[in-house]
């Protein structure tokens, strides 16, 4: 078969994050027609998750070339830029305060972000309730998308945009996730200047962390006045019903993590034991480094799922980028095949070497500081 031209060919966007709407809009606006599918039943199906700086130099580059990037301003908090390394104690060792116009990472909601995407593109182009359960046929195309429900779709392109399991990447790569070690909890606080205003005020208005070499604590303001914590711990996977506990059971589990940060002090420890709600398990996964496959002019990967790393700022912007130097040679090539090679020949190796640089990044969240870490503390120079 015959690679199609871009403008004719039937693409398949799999996953409406940001990266799979980045590319979906950036294709509407080359006049490129594109379907997006998605598990979730409708847009307010689940919480998106926290908060994301979108960097200058990838996120806001491909929110630029989507035409976005004013609005993203306008929803964006700059003071999230904010960054507080503490101690055990809560004793500020280390504090960036942003200046006035700095720009290079401000914050947003996950939420606020879908929404831009999802409000800037075409009516359709979501098909919300589409899980997909596996892509099947030739290499060379067509390919057929199998949904959960029993439904399929032929298609030209499959574009992966379905995260750190996505059920794309076996089309192309036998890889799969690997548990890092190091696990997440996340607790959530509400209307915390009125309910946690000492919580508010060790935060700050962006970010604050501290570790003491075996745990961490890393709480992210976000925006309508809730704190977002994460517990960062190194322990099995399943540690929680390993320890005869449950999801759900708060107090059980609030229990154990008192026990394991007993040594910090009672203003760090509110973090762990005035959450509002359950705390929600996220252990750590990454793909094998490097992580590569034979190129297929009918399927690519984008985002976590070419190339999921620990969370150390760098997923949706790399998301982001992907997603705009993909939508950008599929405009710019002849077939969707040679766009397929120019795109891969780019992110591939880019993903590689960030992938190597923060291949033990997990560990590295759990470092104790003392103040001879100030220098070095506060956003990356450009």
């Amino acid at each position: 078969m015959n690679s199609p031209a871009p403008s004719t060919a039937r693409i398949s966007i799999i996953g409406a994050g940001p990266g799979g709407l980045t590319a979906a809009r950036i294709l509407q606006k080359h006049g490129i027609p594109v379907t997006v599918y998605d598990r979730d039943p409708h847009p307010a199906a689940r919480n998106q998750g926290g908060t994301l700086d979108l960097h200058a130099d990838d996120g806001q580059l491909a929110l630029r070339e989507a035409g976005l990037l004013d609005e993203f301003f306008r929803l964006a908090r700059p003071e999230g830029q904010e960054m507080r390394l503490l101690d055990l104690t809560g004793r500020i060792l280390g504090h960036h305060v942003p200046a006035e116009g700095e720009l290079f990472k401000p914050e947003i909601d996950r939420g606020q972000l879908r929404d831009l995407l999802l409000n800037s593109l075409e009516p359709g182009t979501v098909q919300w309730d589409h899980a997909v359960e596996k892509v099947s046929g030739p290499a060379d195309g067509p390919r057929r998308v199998h949904f959960l429900d029993g439904t399929t779709v032929e298609t030209d392109l499959v574009v992966g945009a379905d995260g750190a399991f996505s059920r794309v990447r076996p089309a192309v790569s036998p890889a799969a996730p690997l548990y890092t070690g190091v696990s997440f909890l996340e607790a959530r606080f509400q209307d915390v200047e009125n309910a946690h205003p000492d919580l508010a005020a060790l935060v700050g208005q962006g970010s604050a962390t501290a570790a003491d070499g075996d745990r961490a604590l890393f709480a992210q303001r976000n925006s309508a006045d809730h704190i977002r914590v994460y517990i960062i711990q190194r322990l099995p996977a399943d540690w929680i019903t390993a320890s005869g506990l449950h999801a759900g059971d708060t107090a059980g589990i609030r229990a154990r993590l008192l026990d394991a940060f007993s040594g910090w002090s009672p203003p760090m420890l509110r973090m762990i034991t005035d959450n509002d709600g359950p705390y929600v398990d996220r252990p750590l996964f990454a793909l094998p480094v490097p992580h590569t496959w034979e190129p297929t002019p009918t399927v690519t990967l984008l985002g976590d799922a070419a190339h999921l790393m620990p969370p150390l700022g760098v997923g949706a912007n790399l998301a982001m980028l992907d997603a705009c130097e993909l939508a950008l040679a599929l405009a710019g090539s002849t077939t969707v095949a040679d766009a397929i090679a120019t795109y891969e020949k780019t992110m591939l190796p880019r993903a590689t070497d960030t992938a190597r640089t923060l291949e033990n990044g997990a560990e590295a969240l759990l470092e104790r500081h003392d103040s001879s870490d100030i220098a070095g503390f506060g956003p990356p120079q450009r």
